[in-house]
């Protein structure tokens, strides 16, 4: 008998000891997950990239971004655009055609540049073709490299309602759509009005940038400048498959007025959509940017949820562009905000914002009309800024670190040597 309790007591003191173990190890895994939540990516600006570029080159208006699958960046600009999309005649040599240099300073960079991991200017080309075969775009937006190394740009131009293709060296290879597709026929020509047709299959109307999907051979464009409407387009023959507006519905082209914070959210994309881009799980992020919010849906255009930030931004908006963390999962979204001067991140499956860095100026780290974002396989963060900012940044990844403040440049922690 004696024996039956001194065994019953090691088994419930074993018993004991195995819950305070267990209890120990869920603490412990808590204990990680929380600290997990905790932490967020870290970034530091490189003022040191890119280098400089040669021939006093400079940019205009930096409305286009992308990394390749080499981590060569790749940007679109309007310096060579006419009126305050291009250069200020104060950044021009040559202040117009077959006038006197007035200086040394400065004359506007190729509309497509490559730079290669370091900084290096490695490549530049585009413009308007002399001999024809292709409209380039009164006024480029976006580009993008697909995963067969071809370059596709965008324009939002007045008559833009095409998509070009070309080579990595800047060779014509397609154009999809027709420019002044959208023009209306009874407008006279020395003053062309414009309408949207969301419903065309054809043509585009004013495309702001594309995602690739290289598995499905897919190029998801956002065609919001005139159109308002998400459409998905085959890679070999520039085909629509499919498309969606606003809450995965039937796209509309009604006029809806200005964005009121107060007013019930807008049924339809207001102008401009500026992105669809799409995570490792198939899920599809449109920036409805004057509407200050993401919408997300599947590949298909099923409507998941949006995400509505800083609701009382007007002008412009918030919501301006998106990438993604390099962790398998993306467990991070990243958002350049061009009216409020951050970029945001997010914990990409709650939608919540962790902090957001930067803030309005001309220094390192600051931006002023941040406009475009991606990423690079070591998950660097590159920005473009419009309006009058015209520049290209890098933020070098730090890792995972302590949720910093929000609203601070981010400056490199070491001094430079």
């Amino acid at each position: 008998m004696d024996r039956v309790k001194r065994n019953s007591k090691l088994y419930v003191g074993a018993a004991f000891v195995a819950i305070l173990l267990a209890l120990g190890a869920g603490q412990a895994l808590l204990d990680n997950v929380s600290a997990q939540a905790n932490q967020a990516p870290r970034f530091e600006v490189d003022p040191y990239w890119p280098k400089p570029m040669p021939n006093n080159w400079v940019l205009g208006q930096t409305i286009g971004l992308t990394v390749d699958d080499r981590d060569h960046v790749w940007l679109i600009h309007r310096g060579n655009d006419p009126g305050t999309a291009g250069l200020d005649r104060t950044e021009l040599a040559i202040v117009t055609p077959g006038s006197p240099r007035v200086g040394e300073c400065c004359v506007a960079a190729p509309p497509v540049l490559e730079f290669d991991a370091a900084g290096n200017l490695v490549g530049s080309w585009g413009g308007p073709n002399k001999e024809g075969g292709y409209e380039w775009p009164e006024s480029n937006h976006g580009v993008v490299i697909d995963h067969k190394g071809f370059v596709w740009i965008g324009g939002n131009g007045p008559g833009d309602s095409h998509i070009l293709k070309f080579t990595r060296d800047g060779k014509f290879v397609a154009q999809y759509g027709k420019a002044n597709a959208r023009r209306t026929q009874a407008s006279p020509a020395d003053k062309p009005a414009f309408a949207a047709n969301s419903m065309d299959m054809d043509n585009f109307g004013r495309v702001a940038k594309m995602f690739i999907d290289p598995k499905a051979n897919e190029a998801y464009v956002s065609d919001g400048y005139l159109n308002h409407r998400v459409a998905v387009m085959d890679l070999d023959t520039g085909k629509i498959k499919r498309m969606w507006g606003a809450y995965g519905e039937p796209p509309t082209d009604i006029a809806l007025g200005p964005y009121d914070p107060a007013a019930p959210p807008a049924k339809q994309f207001r102008n401009p959509l500026h992105c669809a881009e799409m995570s490792v799980d198939g899920l599809v992020y449109a920036c409805d940017r004057p509407n200050d919010r993401v919408q997300i849906f599947t590949k298909e255009g099923k409507f998941v949820k949006e995400v509505f930030v800083e609701k009382d931004t007007r002008a412009d908006g918030s919501v301006w562009d998106i990438a993604f963390s390099k962790d398998p999962k993306q467990q991070f979204l990243y958002m350049a905000d061009g009216v409020n001067e951050h970029v945001r991140v997010f914990d990409r499956a709650s939608m919540t914002e962790l902090y957001n860095f930067g803030y309005g100026g001309r220094q390192p780290g600051m931006f002023l009309g941040v406009h475009s974002i991606a990423t690079d396989s070591k998950g660097n963060i590159y920005t473009t800024e419009t309006y009058t900012g015209k520049r290209l940044q890098k933020f070098a990844f730090k890792g995972l670190g302590a949720i910093p403040k929000s609203g601070t440049p981010p400056w490199p922690t070491t001094a430079a040597k």
